[in-house]
């Protein structure tokens, strides 16, 4: 059993697809199906149910899944060190962030990273902010730029970068969300029950929108807030806020490089909303790590 079988193995494992794993690693799907049959010879168990259709894991292969993934990785930390001893640093390393953040704060610490360590390849996915840290903790990267959590995962560590405000906002546009919004701010009272309101389905944005309406509405658990979506990711409900579908909560950040800023106005309350903490989580075993190591010493 060696390295490069364990990385074939990884590889179909998370796409499940024979051809294309062999075309990726310059094989045939025979030459595949052999070095699977090898590998379940020396665990002796059946690693992949297989039909004519689909392809899937047992649980057997589950779990050795799971180790072809923590051998590769020391086998890539192996690498690094002899390399770093060297006096350079190779090696892939993964990130995660937000659209808004792949563009607001990673580029400054990328420059400043590859001007550091050129040979080492950055893979880059991006998604909702709210599921940085389970991407971390679920070991599909490395790294990923996410908002302090009110508790932060016990497994994780968290380097701050920034300190980001959080707004209330509303459209500028003329539409029938304006209109209330114009009438209960004369009336200084908003009416919960008529006011549509964009929230992002979870994280610590989502939070500290419910600590803020609990203010709003003197702590009074009968007055529930007019819901009119639940979003994933706070770019698609500014996008909503613009367009006059309700209010909304968002990062300060996402609404200043959002192509619709123009049409977003805040909405200033009584009970302002506590700002939250951006910065660089990753898993407190793997922060030793040559290249996660040399990615938060560039934040310093």
């Amino acid at each position: 059993m060696d390295i490069k079988s364990l990385q074939v193995f990884a590889h179909l494992a998370e796409h499940l697809h024979f051809s294309q794993t062999a075309s990726i690693f310059h094989m045939s799907p025979s030459t595949l199906s052999r070095l699977v049959q090898r590998l379940e010879s020396e665990v002796d168990s059946q690693l992949l149910f297989r039909d004519n259709r689909s392809v899937s894991l047992t649980p057997a292969g589950d779990v050795f899944h799971q180790y072809c993934k923590e051998q590769i990785l020391e086998w890539q930390n192996l690498q690094a060190r002899i390399q770093q001893q060297q006096g350079q640093l190779r090696g892939k390393l993964s990130l995660y962030c937000s659209v808004t953040a792949a563009y607001s704060h990673l580029p400054a610490m990328l420059d400043k990273f590859r001007e550091k360590y050129p040979q080492v390849e950055i893979s880059l996915e991006t998604g909702n902010a709210a599921d940085a840290f389970q991407k971390v903790q679920n070991k599909d990267v490395d790294l990923a730029i996410a908002a302090h959590e009110d508790s932060l995962p016990g497994s994780c560590f968290f380097h701050s970068v920034a300190s980001i405000p959080v707004a209330i906002i509303g459209p500028t546009i003329n539409c029938h969300v304006s209109s209330l919004l114009d009438q209960y701010q004369s009336n200084n009272q908003i009416d919960w029950q008529t006011l549509p309101v964009i929230l992002a389905d979870h994280g610590p944005v989502r939070s500290r929108f419910d600590t803020w309406f609990r203010q709003q509405t003197a702590g009074d658990l009968t007055i529930k807030p007019n819901i009119y979506a639940r979003v994933s990711g706070h770019e698609a409900l500014v996008s909503m806020v613009a367009l006059g579908c309700g209010i909304g909560i968002a990062p300060q950040v996402v609404i200043d490089n959002s192509p619709v800023k123009d049409r977003i106005r805040t909405i200033n309350t009584e009970h302002p909303i506590s700002e939250f903490s951006l910065g660089v989580c990753g898993l407190n075993n793997r922060a030793k790590q040559p290249l996660i190591q040399a990615f938060i010493q560039c934040l310093e």
